[in-house]
């Protein structure tokens, strides 16, 4: 299935994603690729809101978006290795049995999923503004992605 259809389909039931993505087998080329399709997305997100403090700021256009490049691009995919090496640290103090790979494809697969929302929160930052609406929204990604990451998690979980 296309990354589209599985991002659409994760909607539906993240665990039938999840447990597709893991019948691929330790792949960590797809993980990455994951996982660097999610950060290439969180930047883009952040374009409204940085043209929106750059305008209203007097800022250096450019010099934000080379910022936000390398924070999402080179310093983020690295913060999420850790993420996921910690989750399925905890996983294993828990009695899970899923290899550190699968604790990566879950995490890093329900934060390219829940990017629609990512992307609908960058336009609420940089079209209306801090306030209730990019606060709901926001809200509302945080709770789609802890489902979707908790639904790959218990997954993985089981895995051997």
């Amino acid at each position: 299935m296309s990354v589209l259809g599985d991002i659409g389909a994760t909607y539906r039931g993240p665990r039938r994603v999840v447990r597709r993505l893991l019948a691929a087998g330790p792949r960590e080329d797809r993980a990455l690729a994951i996982l660097m399709a999610a950060c290439v997305l969180v930047f883009v997100a952040q374009w409204p809101r940085l043209a929106r403090q750059a305008h209203l700021l007097d800022q250096d256009l450019p010099q934000l978006l080379g910022g936000t490049l390398m924070a999402w691009l080179f310093i983020a995919p690295l913060l999420f290795y850790v993420l996921a090496f910690v989750a399925w640290g905890l996983m294993r103090l828990l009695g899970g049995k899923g290899a550190p790979h699968e604790a990566r494809i879950a995490l890093f697969w329900a934060f390219l999923a829940s990017s629609p929302l990512i992307l609908l929160t960058g336009l609420v930052a940089g079209f209306i503004g801090p306030g209730p609406g990019l606060s709901l929204v926001g809200f509302a990604w945080f709770v789609v992605f802890a489902w979707f990451w908790l639904s790959g998690m218990a997954e993985a979980w089981g895995s051997t």
